[in-house]
């Protein structure tokens, strides 16, 4: 019999899927609930919101922040963790990412974050989370503790949600859902683009503009219908209708339109967020923009009009040839001297997902480029959490709040700090991850072929002849 033959690319797939199950059935176990109070004694506490507090006792009961201070009395029962010498910082929030919707971008059956359609409002993100994805202990390890996880695609994206890196099922893990509805604002240019090789065909400027000026009039057309439909639920109420039809995309719009819920526009370039603030204001809605690249050029309309912005990663380069290096560095710094609020994210996309962790260090760099070391570490920890509407819960260590921290042994803003204990809501989170399976997997490795990764050298390239290691 003839031996059956599959394409690489087929194989390959099969054995990516069969892989991403099994590391699936060896996934973390969620902390359990809080059970006991706990005591965190003698590291530096940071609040983000007020000074450090250095010596001090942290202490948080049924997942909340009981008491913080010196020489506190602690009731009976209380589990004390000695964290001399080490900090305490709230957990960071990714405030511009699908984690939870994808886990390998590049297998289609794992990818979650985009729903069929243009205009898709009455999506909700958090139910399409995974709570299994073997992306949230890597981002949590470092300190990433939430996520504003959003739906992507279409025009009208759908409505986001706050999630927990920790939890059994999507309820578990969803802090706070319909954070705000999610549009991607079309791309306003008309010019002339570079395409793929005729694979999408060249459009006259016609074409391109007429395109987008239908994109803005499904937009507009929606929030219009959307406002029609409140009338006529309204109506119905007061008993001077008959009952209409529900429509659950127009529902969905109805926080929205009565200003209830924030809309998130995705935009960066300069002709995009002049139509996004102008569409805003004669919506008459409350606005957030993403991305927000050229965001420092309409900093007094933005400060005037109270519109946050979520910057989307400081780790990109100048989108134009004229633009300083640093661009992309200096606009955390550019938008705090104009007043405008604003907190650091990253780029967002399936892509980026695995990448959450680096959220950290996009702050760093901010800093290294004029923003103040106290404005960075509250740009990813306390701003985002009011941009979000969640501070009343998580964002800075304040009695009251989620006792969402994490136990490091140095500034959290550097990549050599280490994160050494997480707590989400009071449990005591495992910091096992992916990354550092792998690095016992492979050290045991090279411990079993009697070597050691730092033995490991380059094999030696032979000189010719009449050259000396010097190069006479």
């Amino acid at each position: 019999m003839r031996k059956r033959e599959y394409p690489l690319s087929l194989v390959a797939l099969s054995l990516l899927i069969v892989g991403f199950v099994a590391d699936l059935a060896q996934a973390q176990t969620p902390a359990a609930r809080q059970d006991v109070p706990i005591a965190l004694i003698g590291g530096t506490v940071h609040p983000v919101s007020g000074p450090s507090i250095a010596n001090a006792t942290l202490l948080f009961k049924n997942g909340k922040i009981t008491a913080l201070g010196q020489d506190l009395r602690l009731p009976e029962g209380t589990l004390k963790i000695d964290i001399t010498g080490k900090h305490v910082y709230p957990g960071m929030i990714a405030a511009n990412t699908v984690l939870g919707l994808v886990e390998i971008n590049a297998v289609r059956s794992t990818v979650d974050h985009t729903e069929v359609g243009q205009l898709t409002p009455e999506v909700r993100a958090e139910v399409a989370v995974n709570p299994d994805s073997r992306l949230l202990p890597v981002a949590r390890s470092n300190g990433v503790l939430l996520a504003l996880t959003i739906p992507s695609g279409g025009l009208v994206a759908g409505r986001s949600a706050v999630i927990q890196l920790d939890g059994w099922t999507f309820e578990d893990l969803t802090l706070r859902s319909s954070i705000g509805l999610h549009i991607n604002w079309p791309v306003m240019s008309t010019g002339r683009r570079r395409y793929g090789a005729s694979v999408v065909p060249k459009k006259s400027k016609a074409e391109r503009k007429k395109e987008l000026l239908a994109k803005i009039k499904r937009i507009k057309d929606l929030f219009a219908d959307a406002r029609a439909y409140r009338l006529a639920m309204l109506a119905e109420l007061n008993g001077s209708r008959q009952y209409h039809p529900r429509d659950l995309r127009l529902q969905a719009m109805l926080p929205v339109i009565e200003k209830r819920m924030p809309v998130f526009v995705h935009a960066n370039r300069n002709l995009e967020i002049r139509a996004a603030l102008d569409w805003a204001k004669q919506e008459d809605i409350k606005m957030v923009l993403v991305g927000g690249y050229d965001a420092a050029d309409f900093a007094a309309e933005l400060r005037r009009e109270g519109v946050a912005v979520i910057i989307a990663g400081t780790h990109r380069l100048p989108t134009r040839r004229h633009e300083a290096f640093d661009a992309p560095f200096t606009l955390p710094k550019r938008l705090e001297a104009a007043g405008v609020s604003y907190c650091i994210a990253t780029g967002g996309g399936g892509f980026n997902a695995a990448h959450e962790r680096n959220l950290p260090y996009n702050a760093a760099t901010a800093a290294a480029h004029g923003l103040s070391k106290e404005a960075a570490l509250k740009s990813v920890t306390l701003y985002p959490a009011q941009i979000l509407g969640v501070a009343d819960r998580v964002g800075s260590i304040e009695l009251g709040k989620d006792a969402t921290i994490f136990v490091t042994d140095g500034d959290p803003l550097e990549i050599r700090t280490k994160i050494e204990q997480v707590f989400i809501q009071g449990r005591r989170v495992d910091l096992d991850d992916r990354h550092k399976q792998l690095y016992r997997r492979y050290t045991e490795k090279y411990r079993q072929l009697g070597t050691s990764l730092r033995k490991v050298s380059a094999p030696k390239v032979p000189l010719p002849k009449g050259k000396s290691a010097g190069g006479k």
